[in-house]
């Protein structure tokens, strides 16, 4: 097992292609052993130089709603109206608190997703 740090582009493709030769090693020996070393190298290389953004609010509710195959009128309830669901999707209106904890019941999706697009309104502080 002769293993080097991913560096550069040209290591990442050597290593993308040294993990392609050994893939399907049997469990336990040094090939399957380099092999989870090399996968764990290439995921942190790619991690840091090829980054995927999560989806803006609104595109991952979006999203999520294809995936259940719901409705704008399937969250009329829990965004306030048709109207209010209306406006959300087409980024006429922010979420409120209120919303971003009721499309994380219905939707099941992490608040963390949702908050980028947060806003109090009509809240005072405490």
């Amino acid at each position: 097992m002769n293993i080097k740090l991913i560096k550069t582009e040209v290591d990442y493709q050597k290593a993308l292609k040294r993990l392609e030769e050994i893939f399907d090693a049997k469990i336990g020996t040094p090939d399957s052993d380099e092999a989870d070393i090399l996968g764990l190298m290439i995921d942190e290389y790619e991690r840091k130089h090829f980054p995927i953004e999560a989806p803006d609010p609104v595109e991952a509710i979006k999203i999520r709603m294809e995936e259940l195959h719901l409705k704008q009128s399937d969250l009329a309830d829990v965004l306030g109206g048709e109207n209010r669901v209306s406006e959300i999707l087409n980024r006429k209106r922010k979420l409120t608190l209120e919303m971003i904890r009721n499309l994380t019941k219905r939707l099941n999706l992490s608040p963390g997703l949702l908050i980028h697009d947060y806003q109090l309104i009509g809240q005072k502080r405490a």
